[in-house]
């Protein structure tokens, strides 16, 4: 184990920490949040929360079939969840698989859904952690319409959407790989527009569709 072991909540710590160092998103832009295995619940971060200055009691734990508070593992929730969790919420129910969710406000995936260019994937890593990158076309944030929205575009097992002018939200079977995924896909916008920048993007060569056949025919992506 080389990543952080124990408490979901230390786990979407490391990730909030490190997405805001890296730029991924300001201060209490973004919002994170983990199921609880076996139980219809999640830890999700609450109202106003700084991701990087997360810790174990600016959790709020959710029941996820109605999104009333609960208790986790005899631990009081004393804070108000996220704006955002009517879309977490949403994407649990419509994706069972799922066990981790990260919600942050990328500045390059932002500036080529602003200019109308897709997130093109360049390397291998891209396609192996993103395997496909989706738009969500934009609704107001912290409502049902676009929670409802999203979810319906994540339920063919797409990981990867871009919120419209708002965000990204990835998704994965741990908080290990959600951060990996969201580290990913900020790169390859960068590499996208990067090439955009230099006038280049038409000639922009994707992974090889020889790679991309071989990833069609395996398992899930796991860490």
């Amino acid at each position: 184990m080389n990543y952080v072991p124990g408490d979901l909540r230390d786990q979407l710590a490391h990730v909030g920490y490190d997405v805001v160092q890296a730029g991924l998103v300001c201060g209490s832009g973004g919002n994170l949040s983990a199921r609880v295995n076996d139980d219809d619940a999640c830890w999700v971060t609450g109202a106003g929360a700084w991701l990087d200055r997360l810790s174990r009691v600016t959790f709020a734990a959710v029941r996820i079939s109605d999104g009333s508070p609960t208790v986790i593992g005899a631990v009081p929730s004393g804070v108000a969840p996220t704006s955002e969790l009517p879309l977490h919420l949403a994407l649990y129910r419509a994706r069972p698989d799922v066990n981790a969710i990260v919600h942050l406000h990328p500045q390059t995936v932002l500036l080529l859904d602003a200019l109308g260019e897709h997130v093109r994937l360049v390397t291998t890593d891209h396609a192996f952690y993103l395997r496909r990158v989706v738009t969500v076309p934009f609704r107001l944030p912290g409502g049902g319409e676009l929670a409802a929205l999203t979810a319906a575009m994540a339920a063919d097992g797409t990981d990867c959407l871009v919120l419209s002018q708002h965000g990204c939200v990835v998704l994965a079977d741990s908080v290990e790989l959600a951060h990996k995924r969201a580290r990913n896909l900020e790169e390859a916008a960068a590499l996208t527009y990067r090439a955009l920048a230099a006038g280049r993007l038409d000639s922009l060569r994707e992974c090889p569709e020889e790679f991309l056949d071989r990833l069609a025919g395996s398992a899930p992506v796991t860490v």
